[in-house]
């Protein structure tokens, strides 16, 4: 029946069914089939949701919003582009730096991408830019957002393997600063090739100082988060309530700009975003419950190792799944369908389940970018008003260093693992 499960998951999928769907009908048919109580359905359902890491989840969502509609994000990208806009490439740098900042607060890919990377592109295509060049750097630098800390598919991640969630957010430091180095040497190398406009000078300690202090909270926030989560003084769950919190004192009393009407529709978009991802969250545990069940993580576990116990082998075949995977999922449903069931046999051939996280996230994380499904491709296209081939066609140099940054931190553990050892 697990097997049957999965086939009627992928017809489904196939079909064109949402993703809710395609998850849940199985799911029901095989509690009907078993004659288990139906009520089983809403039990495994309501106990997946009874989860604190989770509670992270909408507060992240809920600081990218504020963010976007209390102008923190304008503050952002003026200070990065007086701080690189020198560099070859400009406004490209200019982007990617603005997205490490940004990943700093929100967590989220997309928010980065519909939030400051409309400003982004609305800004590179007015110096000259081509709208496909500057698509193409916002949605590849929008990919740290989800390995910088803090970041939503890790604390899915954790909640779904019982992997500390704070150790999985210092291991993605270094992995989001490496990602960031080679997307700013590959965007110079291109400016320069495509001769795009730069800043006419470096700045002066006067003019960075202007631009710094509007940005200080928003560089804040992070330093603040992580040094909170290392010393023990919060949990990721509350350093997302801090943030909150924080984003909202400096709105009201530092810009003066956030409204209570900002703060309704911050938390109205919150809801629709928070429930597209916790109701794939609810039905995706039912669904691992079955298969667990039915034994197919040890009936894959068999199979993986009877293929090699190296753990490198073995990181590579399931790098292969994952990048097929994101394709057509979405990270959250890969994670809570296919990490369950990967899992067990790699942490038992030797794989460090933090180190696995940081490879397993970034490499769904560019499948956001690859066709058919990639949602920042749909979302980019629209905003920059291009065609899907254009964009794509801009893509293909940035497909080199994300692919380089996923080749480093599979093959070089340590690199990642560093950080998250002061911990233990």
């Amino acid at each position: 029946m697990g097997i049957v499960m999965l086939v009627s998951f992928l017809v489904l999928f196939i079909a064109g069914f949402p993703v809710v769907y395609t998850i849940l009908l199985p799911a029901a048919a095989y509690v009907l089939w078993e004659e288990l109580p139906f009520g089983l359905l809403a039990q495994r359902i309501t106990y997946a949701l009874d989860s604190f890491p989770l509670v992270a989840v909408p507060l992240f969502i809920f600081v990218g919003n504020l963010m976007n509609l209390s102008g923190i994000t304008d503050r952002i990208f003026r200070f990065a582009d007086t701080l690189v806009g020198r560099i070859p490439g400009g406004l490209a740098q200019v982007n990617i730096f603005s997205s490490l900042i940004f990943s700093g607060m929100s967590g989220a890919a997309l928010a980065d991408v519909g939030g400051l990377g409309r400003i982004e592109i609305a800004a590179m295509k007015r110096k000259g830019f081509d709208p496909a060049f500057s698509g193409a750097v916002t949605g590849a630098s929008a990919i740290v957002g989800p390995i910088f800390p803090p970041s939503i598919p890790l604390i899915v991640y954790g909640s779904v393997t019982s992997v500390s969630i704070v150790q999985l957010l210092m291991a993605g430091i270094v992995p989001a600063l490496l990602c960031v180095a080679f997307l700013m040497i590959t965007a110079a190398v291109v400016a320069l090739w495509k001769g795009y406009p730069r800043a006419e000078r470096w700045p002066r300690p006067r003019e960075v100082w202007r631009d710094l202090l509007p940005a200080l909270p928003a560089l804040l926030a992070p330093v603040l988060m992580i040094a909170g989560m290392l010393s023990g003084l919060f949990t990721p769950t509350e350093a997302a309530s801090v943030t909150v919190l924080y984003v909202i004192a400096v709105g009201f009393l530092y810009y003066r700009e956030m409204t209570v009407a900002h703060l309704i529709d911050a938390a109205i978009v919150t809801a629709r975003n928070t429930s597209a991802i916790l109701i794939i969250v609810a039905v995706a545990a039912l669904f691992g419950w079955i298969l667990a069940v039915e034994q197919i993580p040890q009936d894959v576990a068999r199979l993986l190792l009877g293929i090699s116990k190296d753990p490198l082998v073995l990181l590579l075949i399931v790098n292969a799944l994952f990048f097929v995977a994101g394709m057509f999922l979405d990270s959250t449903t890969a994670t809570l369908l296919i990490v369950p069931i990967i899992a067990p046999p790699l942490v038992a051939a030797g794989v460090d389940p933090v180190h696995l996280g940081i490879v397993t996230i970034f490499n769904l994380m560019i499948g956001l970018l690859t066709p058919p499904m990639g949602l920042s491709l749909f979302l980019i296209s629209d905003i920059a008003q291009i065609s899907m081939r254009a964009l794509l066609k801009a893509l293909l140099p940035f497909y080199v260093p994300l692919l380089a940054t996923l080749a480093v931190i599979t093959l070089w553990a340590d690199l990642t693992l560093w950080l998250p050892s002061l911990l233990r």
